[in-house]
């Protein structure tokens, strides 16, 4: 492992796994897929994609990966999560199974399926300072939002939803970056190429 090319992880229990290999390579990483507490110990940075974040859950206990993660997390590995990734990030969870678990890597508040089913998905051009000056395609599928957040939280985007308010969609805080969208599923790999950023700064 190299400060240059960092090895980064794809958590690879469900969800967008090839995606997101895919756009972290694109952007200069070299990327695995995650299953196994060894995986877990070789990697700079770990992405937890998009999917269903109570499956996730479930499987993160199944595959006794909830606390070598948590582990890595609170040490001060660089975390990514996108969709069901942002829920599992977050120091609250609303609307959600009684059983599930999360990270509470963000001092932040997400809502489950915020903005509706499958059927009311939807995609939006947003600007994000953060990830450059050029509109950003985000893609949105069943996805949180966030409802609260910390004093150590910085927002990054918001969207205005179908309820004409304005809700955040993309937040950092340290080493841990979550977004309510699926940036993996778009050509842009903006948001890949500022995670990278992040693990670079952290392994340096």
């Amino acid at each position: 492992m190299t400060d240059a090319t960092p090895t980064i992880g794809v958590l690879a229990l469900q969800g967008d796994v090839r995606e997101h290999i895919r756009h972290l390579e694109a952007a200069g990483a070299r990327a695995v897929p995650v299953r196994r507490r060894t995986e877990l110990d070789a990697v700079d940075g770990l992405v937890l994609p998009g999917g269903e974040s109570t499956t996730m859950s479930r499987l993160l206990d199944v595959y006794e990966m909830y606390e070598p993660v948590a582990a890595r997390i609170t040490a001060g590995m660089p975390v990514y999560g996108s969709c069901a990734g942002m829920i599992l990030l977050a120091s609250e969870v609303v609307n959600t199974r009684a059983d599930a678990t999360w990270f509470s890597a963000i001092d932040m508040s997400v809502r489950r399926n915020a903005f509706g089913r499958q059927v009311e998905s939807f995609e939006a051009d947003l600007v994000v300072d953060a990830f450059g000056p050029e509109p950003l395609r985000t893609v949105f599928i069943r996805a949180p939002w966030v409802e609260r957040v910390g004093p150590d939280v910085q927002v990054l985007a918001q969207v205005r939803a179908s309820d004409d308010r304005e809700h955040i969609v993309a937040v950092r805080q340290g080493n841990a970056l979550a977004t309510s969208f699926h940036p993996e599923v778009t050509p842009d790999v903006r948001v890949h190429e500022y995670f990278l950023d992040m693990v670079r700064a952290a392994t340096s």
